[in-house]
């Protein structure tokens, strides 16, 4: 039986699931929670401070099209927080596909942005719907700081970056070492993507706001270059993240190169085991509540062209519940109407970078812009 919710929350079990069921009750959103597990995704949504009063539901679904397609028929929105995505995307893909649904998720994964555009973005664009792979704080605060810094015309170059203070979930850690053993990273140069050296390991970076230097790595290789090659104003795109903690940041090589070696000669399915293995050993339990105090974010993004320069630095705190509260934000959006672009589309380019930073400006996540324009 079709559901009568038309928000879909697929992986509400999860650590940014339960804060995307938060946000979406403070929208008074009604949603359907799904998940894999009945009873983790009610352990999790009953933990959500005043879920009574907003109308949901809670279904066990198997992770399969045909599965999906019959528990979300019926919805408009699917916000998919199942990852790794280039692993498990396609069949809620296809499921938004069969029931007429827009499709959002929280992957900074290249190479499903890749499949995802080639693979479905011209049926949801017939279709009058948007997939939106993307749409978490590690990607899209950047790429508003990008769209502020383009506001001035004749800048074709991005140099991004994003820091943040925290641990990565068990899911983040799982999609690190995905990308690792099954991707390349790419940057875009001359509109084209150009991979990034596999043996550079972690860069040195001058991080905006403190006197210490900053780790970071490609981190996959992010969105950017994928949402901007598709922007005429750009023809190249860099994009590197890291966290503040630099004792983390150096075990991350460490603990890619690690888990690299046990996968060596390993079949597809034994590399997955191995990397399931692994993720559950860093951090297997749900991360404890962010704490705006400790838990900050900083996106820095310099924009040049041939005879003009801008600098848009954006500080932030809780990068998970800017996450989900940008997947909040588009479902209210994608309620009242369509998108500002259907088929594949950034998170800017479907909801707008003014409007998606005043919400975040509105439940006080990020500051004021700090933008610098040299002409």
């Amino acid at each position: 039986m079709p559901t009568d919710k038309r928000v879909v929350v697929y992986g509400a079990s999860g650590y940014t699931g339960r804060l995307i069921c938060e946000y979406l009750r403070e929208y008074n959103i009604p949603f359907l929670a799904a998940g894999r597990d009945h009873g983790r995704v009610k352990v999790a949504v009953d933990a959500v401070p005043g879920i009574d009063t907003v109308d949901h539901e809670i279904v066990e679904v198997e992770h399969t099209t045909a599965s999906l397609t019959e528990a979300f028929r019926g919805a408009d929105i699917v916000l998919n927080t199942v990852g790794p995505f280039a692993r498990y995307g396609h069949e809620v893909a296809e499921a938004c596909l069969e029931i007429g649904a827009h499709y959002t998720d929280t992957n900074g994964e290249q190479n499903w942005m890749i499949d995802a555009e080639e693979q479905y973005g011209a049926e949801f664009a017939s279709r009058g719907l948007v997939i939106t792979p993307g749409l978490a704080q590690m990607y899209s605060i950047g790429e508003i700081a990008a769209n502020i810094c383009l506001e001035n015309p004749g800048l074709d170059t991005l140099d991004i970056q994003v820091f943040w203070k925290g641990h990565p979930t068990v899911a983040s850690t799982n999609t690190i070492l995905t990308n690792a053993a099954f991707a390349k990273a790419y940057y875009l140069e001359q509109n084209e993507y150009v991979e990034w050296p596999p043996e550079d390991g972690l860069y040195t970076v001058s991080v905006p706001g403190q006197h210490e230097l900053g780790l970071a790595l490609p981190w996959g290789g992010t969105s950017h270059p994928v949402w901007f090659k598709n922007d005429p104003r750009v023809q190249t795109a860099k994009a590197l993240g890291g966290v503040f903690n630099r004792p983390l940041m150096q075990g991350v090589p460490v603990l890619v190169a690690a888990a690299l070696e046990q996968m060596e000669g390993k079949s597809e399915e034994e590399k997955y085991r191995i990397i399931d293995e692994q993720s559950s050993a860093i951090r297997s339990e749900m991360p404890p509540r962010e704490n705006p105090r400790i838990n900050t974010s900083l996106d820095s993004v310099y924009a040049s062209g041939p005879l003009g320069r801008a600098h848009c630095v954006i500080h932030g705190n809780c990068n998970y519940k800017q996450t989900a509260l940008l997947n909040a934000h588009a479902a209210g959006e994608l309620l009242q109407g369509p998108p500002r672009r259907v088929g594949f589309a950034s998170s800017c380019q479907a909801f707008g970078h003014r409007e998606l930073l005043g919400t975040l400006r509105a439940f006080g996540l990020v500051l004021d812009p700090i933008v610098s324009v040299h002409r």
